[in-house]
């Protein structure tokens, strides 16, 4: 008897130290532990433009370029490249160094692939294929990009910063279709994802990856030295404010992507807690429509929320405060080179509720209920859709709000079926400076139907003069191409420009080395 509980007790003895050691190991490390804005539940960047997973490809994937603060397109994976005489040959040279984290070396085919699939989501990806006439591997570490007719924003394509960005994977991996999500998340970049840390709901895990060769510049947004300054990153999902607040405020938490209005002030004024700006462009509010279904595949009923919408509101509800926002009358971002407010009139004038009413009847609108889909964990999707539900009931149409979380939203706005098998007619979000400052990059004004963003809305004429955007060759006429895109798309309305704001970030004291750009980078991160 007395040997079994020698037995037993050394055998608990052996699991209590086997629990005990890499919990010891964690705390000798360096961890990170960051609140993100939202729940990591699409791991394909390619797959869906969702902010959250286009920083989770930050954390594992490298790009050929990006592009710098000064908005300078930037080699990244690539150490040199050259382009033809007749401006049709790209031949590109990758770095020494690169691994992906599976120890494989990063290989030209493994980045022609990458690229090829990402082209067939993207709008300006969609863009450089169609000028492209073959990718070709010369060898392991260089390969050519020729093409049809010169196409001036290739490089500018390669390095897009915001979603979707060109992030380089395994061939074996980038070779997926490009409908269909990916599951495995190696990469070559400074972080290793911890799948078997994964808990969606609650936590994402990242390592340092000790094979990653840093460029030796010194980082601006997404460009220059990728240096990893901690070991271990904890992505913390905390969708309750106050919570998240409270554990920023006692040291459980280091980083805070995305503060809510109402606690800014709360959090400012804690000694330990830097509250800051870290996106220099702002973003825009988005209200958009699915024009699959009745009533919104009507134009005279999208024209109707125009009159409806107050941009004055929107800048309340989602930033709380006047300083942190503005009304903008613009599909392109307000302060960058083609903003304009050219067609802006039935948004940017007093709101005309009667005007709004009068194209809601010229629509055979009949009272047909209304889905609005909203994110409770998300304060900007949630305040745009209760400001919209408000405004559409003012108008006479039977508006309701089904709320859920953030990654629910983003799973249920992919359905096209009518709303009574789970789809949806009104759906918001934002998107960041850079993903909206030219017909180019702007996928959320496309006509595509089908094979465009959710919604799916079709317009040839927006399509014409989106091509004919594409074809200018100087600053002047880009201008006046611009301005006559956003003239078709206050016609067609194929979405809502709800408002211009900025939601800081904050962090404890002790970091150093943050970042400021429209995306959450977290190398270069330093804690003491």
């Amino acid at each position: 008897m007395k040997h079994a509980f020698r037995n037993f007790a050394a055998a608990c003895l052996t699991a209590a130290v086997a629990t005990v050691a890499p919990l010891a190991a964690h705390a000798q490390q360096k961890v990170l532990k960051f609140i993100p804005q939202a729940d990591l539940r699409i791991l394909d960047p390619i797959a869906t433009t969702a902010y959250i997973t286009r920083n989770h490809g930050y954390m594992v994937y490298d790009t050929l370029f990006s592009i710098d603060s000064k908005f300078q397109v930037r080699p990244q994976m690539i150490e040199k490249y050259e382009l033809s005489k007749d401006k049709l040959t790209y031949t590109f040279t990758l770095r020494d160094g690169l691994k992906f984290h599976d120890g494989a070396p990063v290989r030209s085919a493994d980045c022609i692939a990458s690229v090829e699939r990402w082209a067939k989501r993207d709008a300006l990806g969609q863009k450089l294929a169609e000028s492209t006439d073959s990718w070709t591997a010369v060898n392991d570490k260089t390969f050519t990009l020729k093409l049809k007719k010169p196409f001036a924003l290739t490089l500018d394509a390669l390095a897009k910063p915001s979603s979707n960005v060109p992030f380089v994977m395994p061939e074996r991996i980038a070779k997926t279709d490009a409908f269909k999500n990916i599951d495995d998340a190696t990469g070559s970049g400074p972080f290793k994802f911890v799948k078997a840390e994964w808990v969606p709901g609650s936590k994402v895990v990242y390592v340092k990856n000790t094979d990653y060769v840093p460029r030796k510049e010194a980082p601006s947004w997404a460009s220059g030295g990728k240096v990893v300054k901690v070991d271990r990153v904890e992505w913390i999902y905390i969708p309750d404010s106050a919570t998240a607040a409270a554990a920023l405020s006692a040291g459980e938490a280091d980083m805070w992507e995305q503060l809510p209005p109402d606690l800014i002030p709360l959090l400012a004024k804690n000694k330990d807690v830097k509250v800051e700006n870290i996106d220099p462009l702002g973003s825009m509010g988005v209200l958009r429509f699915n024009f699959l279904h009745p009533p919104f595949n009507n134009e005279k009923m999208r024209q109707a929320v125009l009159y409806a919408i107050n941009q004055p509101d929107y800048v309340l509800g989602i930033a709380g405060d006047p300083k942190n926002g503005r009304p903008c009358y613009s599909y392109f971002t307000c302060g960058t080179p083609l903003s304009n407010e050219v067609g802006a009139e039935p948004l940017k004038g007093k709101r005309d509720l009667e005007k709004a009413k009068a194209l809601v009847k010229e629509a055979g609108y009949k009272g047909e209920k209304v889905v609005i889909i909203n994110a409770t964990d998300q304060p900007i999707v949630h305040s745009q859709s209760l400001l919209t539900a408000e405004a559409l009931k003012k108008i006479g149409v039977n508006a309701e709000v089904q709320s859920g979380d953030w990654g629910t939203l983003i799973t249920r706005r992919t359905s096209k079926e009518p709303i009574e098998k789970g789809g949806w007619n009104i759906f918001h979000t934002w998107l960041v400076g850079p993903d909206v400052t030219s017909p180019a990059v702007n996928f959320a004004v496309r006509g595509t139907g089908e094979k465009g963003w959710f919604g799916w809305p079709t317009d040839a004429k927006l399509e014409e003069l989106r091509e004919a955007w594409f074809a200018t060759t100087d600053a002047a006429a880009s201008k006046k191409a611009a301005e006559a895109v956003q003239k078709r798309a206050f016609e067609f309305v194929p979405y809502v420009p709800t408002a211009q704001f900025i939601l800081p970030s904050a962090y404890r004291t002790n970091l150093s080395g943050v970042i400021i750009a429209p995306m959450a980078l977290l190398w270069n991160i330093e804690k003491k």
